[in-house]
């Protein structure tokens, strides 16, 4: 029994020494773990500001890459622009979508010395998304001097380019806007621009349109270079007849121009007019004031064929201070008439006639002529006709007709009814005349100092919309837009824009932070 008692004493001593060894031994290995250094970068990054922070930074660097992505992903859709102006300035109405869809040839038209974000290329480039084959871009006239060449655009110069093939058309940032003087509103004119010269480049046939010479002082080499640059760049083509040479009309000729004959025609030149005239084309007849009387039996009967009367001498006058220019008698703003060749300058009251005769109809005789006439403009009821020019006196004298005149009108001949059964259809001759050629005249078209820009501009819209008509071109659209309206502009659109992302976004961004901040700081 003592033997046992001592063996389990004994056995009681080893179990103590062996804690005691085992426990020093843990105390020396915590110890010698002691001894090392601690390694600061792992306890640099186990700081909880710098694991906060490093977590914010990843936050905001995702949020930039998402709006990175975002703004490359719009800018490879780009979409149309929001369009914000009251009046739609900068979106295509459903008449041009409508003309250009089915155009099936490629279009460019290159806005030389423009921004990228030009409003009206962004109008353009809606085009092409009506029809892929109308392309629009901005170009740097440094970057492409051939451009600047072919179409003589100077450096530092703007020019908006639509071409097609061989053909094109110049277009500047006055075309694409006019000014009405009576209500002061700025209309745009831009998308009926475009879609004309759109149009005009791609159409299947050139109008033709000539010029006869011979028998006037007032040409076209002399007198209208400006006028023939503007209707080329309609996409005619202008040539000039001596109908002495070629003893007709040429069968070509879509429009003859004749301006104030001062000499009589021959018996080759009436008879040509006549043969043309019957067989159902159209003249543009443009006839200044006479201050003499001269015989022109020839030039009167063709003029009779229409239902005209010969010129008397003498012009109109104005005493009516706003249907005059500059509080000159002389130069009359005459009342615009609503007709097919007015209806897109209907508004307004910007054409100057200087020193007008009145085209005198004889009424009673249209009916037998087989003669519609449209009055197109006439001068007003405090007019009156001057026929002695050395009287200097601005008030109507005594026996001096008064108004209203006409002095311009459209008389449309019908030279063949149609008749069903025998399976022919109706000849119709047209004739637009004008008592007055100085309004297209390269003293009016060249735009100086003596005559309001807009007065110009609409002088030359009444002629090349006169000569487009007689023509038969379809590109006209009735698209005119009021710019008295805008609520905002493209630039003011995108400035909100960038207002949005360098202030709402980054206030977006603290609000959020904020936030977590907060809540993590509540679960703590």
């Amino acid at each position: 029994m003592k033997d046992k008692e001592k063996k389990n004493v004994q056995n009681s001593k080893e179990i103590k020494e062996n804690t005691k060894e085992k426990s020093l031994k843990v105390k020396k290995t915590k110890k010698d773990k002691g001894d090392k250094k601690p390694n600061k970068f792992i306890e640099f990054i186990k700081k909880n500001w710098l694991i906060n922070g490093t977590k914010t930074i990843i936050l905001v660097l995702i949020i930039v890459a998402i709006f990175l992505a975002i703004n490359y992903g719009v800018q490879q859709w780009d979409p149309t622009p929001i369009d914000l102006t009251q009046e739609k300035l900068y979106t295509l109405t459903d008449e041009s979508k409508e003309k250009v869809k089915d155009i099936g040839q490629d279009v460019n038209i290159y806005f030389i010395g423009y921004s990228e974000d030009d409003p009206n290329l962004d109008l353009v480039k809606q085009y092409g998304k009506v029809n892929e084959k109308i392309k629009a871009e901005s170009i740097n006239i440094d970057d492409r001097p051939d451009l600047a060449q072919k179409y003589g655009i100077e450096s530092g110069q703007q020019g908006i380019i639509v071409e097609s093939g061989d053909r094109y058309k110049v277009l500047t940032a006055s075309d694409l806007v006019t000014y009405d003087m009576t209500t002061g509103q700025t209309q745009s004119i831009a998308e009926k621009k475009f879609t004309s010269a759109i149009l005009s480049v791609t159409t299947d046939k050139v109008p033709k349109v000539y010029f006869l010479e011979g028998y006037s002082d007032f040409s076209l080499g002399a007198n209208m270079y400006y006028l023939r640059t503007y209707l080329s760049n309609e996409v005619n083509e202008i040539e000039t007849l001596n109908i002495l040479s070629t003893g007709k009309v040429p069968d070509d000729c879509d429009t003859l121009v004749i301006t104030t004959p001062n000499k009589d025609f021959d018996d080759v030149a009436t008879n040509a007019i006549t043969d043309y005239i019957n067989s159902g084309r159209n003249i543009l007849w443009l006839n200044a004031a006479t201050t003499q009387s001269i015989d022109l039996p020839n030039v009167n009967k063709i003029l009779a064929l229409y239902g005209v009367k010969p010129f008397e001498v003498g012009a109109i006058r104005e005493t009516n201070a706003s249907n005059m220019l500059a509080n000159s008698p002389d130069l009359i703003i005459p009342q615009m008439q609503y007709s097919p060749v007015t209806q897109n300058l209907y508004t307004t009251t910007g054409v100057v006639f200087a020193n007008a005769t009145e085209i005198n109809i004889d009424e009673d005789n249209l009916e037998n002529l087989n003669v519609a006439e449209t009055i197109i403009l006439q001068a007003s009821e405090d007019s009156y006709f001057r026929s002695d020019f050395t009287n200097g006196s601005p008030a109507a004298a005594e026996g001096e007709a008064k108004g209203p005149f006409v002095v311009g009108a459209e008389l449309d001949k019908t030279i063949q009814e149609a008749d069903e059964e025998n399976g022919t259809s109706a000849i119709e001759s047209k004739l637009i005349i004008y008592g007055d050629n100085y309004f297209a005249s390269d003293a009016i078209l060249f735009q100086n100092t003596q005559m309001p820009a807009i007065a110009l501009a609409y002088n030359r819209d009444l002629v090349i919309d006169s000569i487009s008509y007689l023509v038969d071109r379809p590109e006209d659209i009735s698209a005119s837009k009021s710019t008295s309206t805008v609520t905002y502009t493209a630039t003011e659109q995108q400035d909100t824009i960038v207002r949005i992302i360098i202030f709402v976004v980054p206030i977006l961004i603290i609000i959020i932070g904020i936030i977590v901040w907060q809540v993590r700081r509540r679960r703590k």
